[in-house]
């Protein structure tokens, strides 16, 4: 009989990012991608979240490698955490492989992985693994499909996808090989990208949004332009660049993602831009502003940014003017609307022309909509269906094509992070949970937790009250009047009798407490009427902060 596969899922169910799963075959794991999330509003002081990495702690020993589906940080972006307790080989892409080595590099970790090369169409052997790598269009270059090729059958993962019958570079979604796998021997179990999955219709093709900016720089002419795209999407850079050449424009790009990408990208011979167009960014000023194209990042509204800073008149490089043209080519990722609203405010206020998507079709998503699905599941008719790579919303929506196209209610299995899997001779069953939640980071990895962030809310929401009482060691008896020291909650100059009010209500309940050498009664004590008071007065409930001195 064989052998059952395990799947083990540790993020991007349920949110967009963290992408990270496992695949179990004869006892050796391999991952599939390893992405952070950028945080929430709410997330206070929280730089990145990654998933919960302690079930591959537990099982380093079993863990064989892991396979890229492609560029993006929300799939490759964990590596440099990960890989500071694990030391696993990496399969992708040479693309793919050379972003995520840079950010590897920085983390000063190269030791502790290899990376391995795929081709398109390459089907490799890693230990118990047997592995397929399958052409996939998206908003970066060189995407992949991979196929398990297993002792359950074929587990397909589409990667992050779109069907576009005109990208950038001519390199298809491979749909002849996922059809001919479909025949034979049967796509067992397919896993499928679900972020577009409510969106009606096709995606546009990325070839569209050439022509929308080849317009734009023809209706600036005579105006510097400015664009801000993802550092990671070449076919952007390369029809942002293809406009600047047509119109004898100088290209300079601005941010250290995007300079070491397309880079990157030149050396790979991904993107084409002449050597005499491309000027450092400190010679732009050498250049009339009407024959400069700047190239930059922030297209999020990232607080530090190249874009961010010039929205906040703080860019070492360049001032804007009302002669400048600012085009955002990209659509705010979920949770960013508000950093990148505050960006474009910040460019207008500054007397900018700004173009961003709301106005003109400069961007494109990467991700298959309705229609396109449909034609996926046509092709891949797997025999059972999770989706992934999505809210929870966008799961039960692609749940529900998948059923639409004819498979069985009960073999599609919408699944959460944190949830696991096998795949046996009878189909697929739950076997278990492994942690599964948020891992923020904050400098330094796992230092804030849940309690932390509630406390920081709680402080950015309703500010602090410490109060300080005196006690003599030796009698016991309370020294000098307590003092209330707040901020966030009232403005202490403006507030005196309020301060002393609170003050008086602690020192008659310290005075209650029968043993005041007992320093936590006498805490307790100066909380609870502290709080009282408080909350009865003005209907709030800072944090309480009691301070005992010892005297």
């Amino acid at each position: 009989m064989p052998a059952p596969v395990k799947i083990t899922f540790l993020g991007g169910l349920g949110e967009i990012g963290r992408n990270c799963a496992c695949i179990e075959v004869d006892g050796r794991i391999m991952l599939i991608d390893c992405g952070l999330m950028f945080p929430d509003l709410d997330m206070l002081g929280v730089d990145l979240v990654l998933p919960d990495f302690s079930y591959l702690y537990d099982n380093a020993d079993r863990v064989e490698g892991a396979v890229l589906t492609h560029g993006h940080e929300d799939h490759t972006g964990g590596l440099s955490f990960l890989l500071r307790d694990i030391s696993f080989p990496l399969y992708g892409s040479e693309l793919t492989l050379g972003f995520a080595k840079n950010r590897i590099e920085e983390a000063g970790l190269l030791d502790r992985t290899s990376f391995n090369i795929v081709k398109d169409g390459e089907r490799r052997k890693v230990g118990p693994f047997d592995l397929e790598f399958i052409p996939a269009t998206h908003s970066v270059p060189h995407g992949f499909a991979t196929a398990f090729h297993t002792p359950q059958g074929t587990i397909l993962h589409s990667g992050d996808f779109k069907i576009d019958l005109t990208p950038v570079d001519g390199r298809l979604t491979d749909l002849a090989r996922i059809g001919a796998m479909s025949h034979d021997p049967g796509i067992r179990l397919l896993l499928a990208d679900s972020t577009n999955a409510e969106e009606r219709g096709h995606s546009a093709s990325e070839t569209s949004v050439g022509r929308v900016l080849y317009d734009l720089f023809h209706a600036h002419e005579g105006r510097r332009i400015i664009t801000a795209c993802f550092a990671s999407h070449v076919h952007r850079v390369q029809q942002i660049a293809d406009a600047a050449v047509a119109f004898d424009r100088k290209i300079a790009t601005l941010g250290m993602s995007m300079k070491k990408n397309v880079k990157l990208a030149r050396s790979l011979g991904l993107l084409n831009i002449p050597e005499s167009s491309l000027i450092d960014i400190e010679e732009i000023d050498k250049h009339e502003p009407g024959k400069v194209c700047i190239i930059s990042t922030g297209s999020q509204g990232e607080p530090m940014s190249a874009l961010a800073l010039m929205a906040a008149t703080e860019s070492r490089w360049l001032t804007l003017t009302p002669q400048d043209t600012v085009i955002l080519s990209s659509h705010p990722i979920p949770g960013n609307e508000m950093n990148v609203s505050k960006v474009i405010d910040g460019l207008v206020r500054q007397g900018v022309d700004v173009v961003y998507s709301g106005i003109a079709d400069v961007h494109a998503t990467g991700h298959a909509k309705s229609e396109e699905l449909k034609t996926y599941h046509s092709i891949a008719r797997p025999e059972w269906f999770i989706p992934v790579h999505g809210e929870y919303r966008h799961l039960v929506a692609h749940a529900k094509i998948a059923r639409a196209m004819g498979i069985a209610q009960e073999k599609v299995w919408v699944c959460e992070d944190g949830h696991q899997l096998e795949l046996t001779d009878d189909g697929l069953r739950a076997v278990g949970k492994v942690p599964a939640g948020y891992l923020y980071v904050d400098g330094t990895i796992g230092d804030v937790g849940q309690g932390v962030l509630r406390d920081r809310k709680v402080l950015a929401e309703e500010g602090v009250v410490v109060v300080i009482v005196t006690v003599d060691v030796e009698t016991g008896a309370v020294l000098n009047r307590p003092e209330i020291v707040t901020r966030g909650w009232i403005y202490e100059k403006e507030a005196e009798g309020l301060l002393a009010e609170c003050a008086n209500e602690v020192e008659k309940a310290v005075a209650e407490v029968k043993d005041t050498s007992d320093i936590e009664a006498v805490q307790r004590a100066a909380r609870r009427a502290a709080g009282r008071f408080v909350n009865r007065e003005t209907k709030r409930k800072p944090m309480i902060v009691p301070v005992v001195l010892e005297a």
